[in-house]
């Protein structure tokens, strides 16, 4: 029987099933009309927020990263909690336009960026993070056409990574960002053009659980940042730290210890260089915000034995919960936290795996996992559902289409 990864705090049962929000799951599901469903529970996302800014010094602002979970509802309701978005492509803005959250609070990274992409970034005030020369260039130019003084950051790839981050975004050769020793001349090359220089943007990694290792990657972050302001001899207006706060998702995972990183950072705050002194800093979260305040809930369609090994099958699957099956970069596959929301607290029963409705044996989304007795028409609940789920699985894979989605 393999381990499942750990159940998030603020879940609860009641009559034996998992109530989310105070409200059964099946309540829930009957509400939406169908499965699979992912349900996201706005209390969770407002503890979050307000335990961070508890933790966090008073000077650093958060900014929400979009493409971890880009729903309307729940971008509407960020809007009245973080200072700042961030997003990665033109559809992005498009959706947090239709929110209602304003442009100007908007910062736009990720390589690859089409030229009506930047036109329309540019017209509307969002701040480009910059991720080469080129396209710096590019930006120049389409904001010279129009007649517009362009908000203009750079990306920068810094010369470390967040060591045990789950996805390294910088140090060495990466398409994310300038090379650092490119970073001054392309500063002033900006300054020098009129642009509204708007500072750094430097991340080095995701998905880190370490807080030594997020305290020492804001440390060289602070200093390569004064660094690079100082070789370019222009004020630094703002930097964005980047994020890589992590949560757990499997077996032996511990949360971020929070309060020690937002205890280190207030102690650089208070020593920062000359150079910084007037800067003003953010960090970007996406998943660290949102993930967990997420559930999946999918129904079996048949339970079925095989060579004495049991197999849940739902109307869910990869299509909706591609991180969940093992296939969103993980190395090697282990168990999201999942439960039967249906028998939430009943005993475990029996060796069971949950997949998905898919024609491949990669739809699995737990494996061997302990469970107690499940029949058609139960619920399964994946937890950690919050990020890079809907918006980050192929959703259309062999027609299958969306899941629904609720703010509750």
């Amino acid at each position: 029987m393999k381990p499942l990864g750990p159940i998030p705090p603020g879940f609860t049962a009641i009559d034996g099933e998992l109530a989310i929000a105070g409200r059964k799951a099946s309540a829930i599901v009957a509400e939406a009309g169908r499965t699979p469903l992912f349900v996201y529970d706005r209390a969770l996302l407002d503890a979050r927020v307000v335990q961070l800014r508890a933790a966090m010094p008073q000077r650093l602002a958060i900014h929400f990263a979009v493409k971890a979970n880009p729903f309307g509802p729940l971008l509407s309701h960020m809007n009245g909690l973080v200072d700042g978005f961030d997003i990665a492509s033109g559809g992005e803005l498009a959706l947090v336009e239709a929110v209602g959250i304003d442009p100007a609070a908007v910062s736009f990274a990720g390589p690859g960026k089409r030229d009506d992409e930047l036109e329309l970034a540019i017209a509307k005030g969002v701040t480009l993070n910059l991720e080469s020369a080129r396209e710096a260039e590019r930006a120049l130019a389409i904001a010279n056409r129009l007649g517009v003084v362009p908000r203009l950051a750079i990306r920068v790839n810094p010369d470390f990574d967040l060591k045990g981050s789950g996805m390294k975004m910088g140090g060495g050769a990466k398409p994310f960002g300038v090379d650092a020793d490119k970073v001054p001349a392309l500063a002033r090359r900006l300054v020098d053009a009129g642009a509204d220089w708007r500072g750094f943007h430097i991340f080095a990694g995701s998905q880190a659980l370490d807080a030594a290792a997020i305290i020492e990657t804001q440390a060289q972050t602070l200093e390569l940042a004064a660094r690079l302001a100082e070789q370019a001899g222009v004020a630094l207006p703002k930097c964005n730290l980047g994020g890589g706060f992590g949560i757990p998702y499997f077996p032996g995972d511990k949360p971020v210890d929070i309060a020690a990183v937002g205890a280190a950072l207030a102690e650089r705050f208070a020593q920062l260089p000359a150079v910084l002194q007037d800067t003003r800093f953010c960090i970007e979260l996406g998943r660290y915000l949102v993930g967990e305040a997420g559930v999946y809930l999918t129904r079996v369609i048949d339970r079925k034995e095989s060579h004495g090994d049991v197999y849940l099958v739902t109307d869910g699957g990869l299509h909706h919960q591609l991180a969940a099956s093992g296939n969103f970069g993980t190395v090697v596959r282990r168990n999201y936290p999942s439960a039967i929301a249906t028998r939430f607290d009943a005993p475990v029963e029996e060796e069971a795996s949950v997949v998905g409705c898919l024609c491949t044996p990669l739809d699995r989304l737990a494996d061997k996992g302990g469970f107690p007795r499940a029949v058609e028409g139960d619920l399964v609940a994946i937890f950690c559902a919050g990020a890079y789920g809907a918006s980050a699985s192929p959703m259309m894979f062999l027609g299958q289409g969306p899941a629904a989605e609720i703010l509750i």
